[in-house]
């Protein structure tokens, strides 16, 4: 069975630390994934003021965040400018794309987008987007072919956006099958590859503990025998959960489980249905709306 391993790069000491020790464990297991990363500034501290949420203060604290993910993290563009992780990791970026991963941009400033994109002018998300594109193409001298937006934070409007941009496909909601969404004109945008699973920080201290949390999602994976997509962190299982997550890829290897880039599930899929929306809904264990694959009018 093959499952797609989304791994979603969010901060500059995740960039720092969390990649390479990622890239480590997957060279060690030969498994190869989709890096999705931020490449500007690292505003992510400033999530702090959503504690004032009921919600958000039960997932910081029901996940250990502090533990989790460490002051750097948690602070990061409060009482100080953020950095430009793009400036900062340039090198690891490139060192993930000559180790053979897949590259996508998550987004130019993670903590914006997910919190602001809704508000946003149609002309300012395209510039947003356009900055994240351009400064990471001209981090690997070359043009990616994917992204994959903050906190599943998608509308129509990034949908009809997109279609602009010379990209293979998007990853950009929660859902069960691949995609093409229907545009305002009636035609078909490009394809969305939806994340089917649960991340560690939605279901810890909820569905299951810090350590069942292999057995767990290893079960929901083995359930979903069609489509899978696995959504990791580098602020998570490249630091904190590293050794947990190792752990998995030997559980998994074992139990037939092959983790592997995205674009391969393209190729793999059966069929891939056409004509679907992009809804605002809800999912457990996280904070606000996300975007989920609405209704599927048929298939080819």
């Amino acid at each position: 069975m093959k499952v797609g391993l989304r791994i979603d790069v969010d901060t500059l000491r995740g960039t720092r630390e969390g990649v390479p020790r990622l890239l480590a464990l997957l060279a060690h297991q030969e498994v190869y994934a989709t890096f999705f990363f931020s490449v500007g500034p690292d505003n992510m501290g400033r999530h702090l003021w959503r504690l004032l949420k009921p919600a958000f203060l039960w997932k910081m604290l029901r996940s250990q965040a502090l533990s989790l993910y460490g002051w750097q993290i948690l602070l990061a563009g409060t009482a100080w400018p953020g950095r430009r992780i793009g400036n900062a990791c340039a090198d690891i970026f490139r060192q993930t794309d000559a180790a053979g991963h897949e590259i996508g941009l998550h987004a130019w400033d993670h903590y914006r987008w997910q919190m602001q994109v809704a508000r946003w002018s149609s002309s300012y998300l395209t510039a947003q987007f356009k900055q994240g594109m351009d400064a990471l193409n001209q981090i690997l001298g070359r043009t990616v072919s994917c992204s994959a937006v903050p906190g599943w934070r998608a509308d129509q409007r990034v949908i009809e956006m997109q279609q602009g941009f010379p990209l293979q496909y998007h990853s950009d909601c929660r859902g069960t099958t691949p995609f093409y969404p229907r545009l305002a004109t009636g035609d078909y945008g490009r394809l969305q590859l939806p994340v089917s699973l649960p991340t560690f920080d939605e279901v810890i201290g909820r569905l299951t503990t810090v350590k069942s949390y292999n057995d767990f999602i290893i079960q929901k994976i083995q359930q979903q025998t069609q489509y899978a997509v696995y959504t990791i962190h580098a602020e998570v299982e490249g630091m904190g959960q590293a050794e947990a997550f190792e752990r998995l890829l030997l559980v998994a290897k074992q139990q037939g489980i092959q983790f592997c880039p995205l674009e391969q599930l393209i190729s793999e899929a059966t069929t891939i249905a056409r004509g679907g929306i992009l809804r605002q809904g809800s999912c457990l264990g996280r904070e606000g709306w996300v975007a989920c694959q609405g209704k599927k009018e048929d298939a080819f």
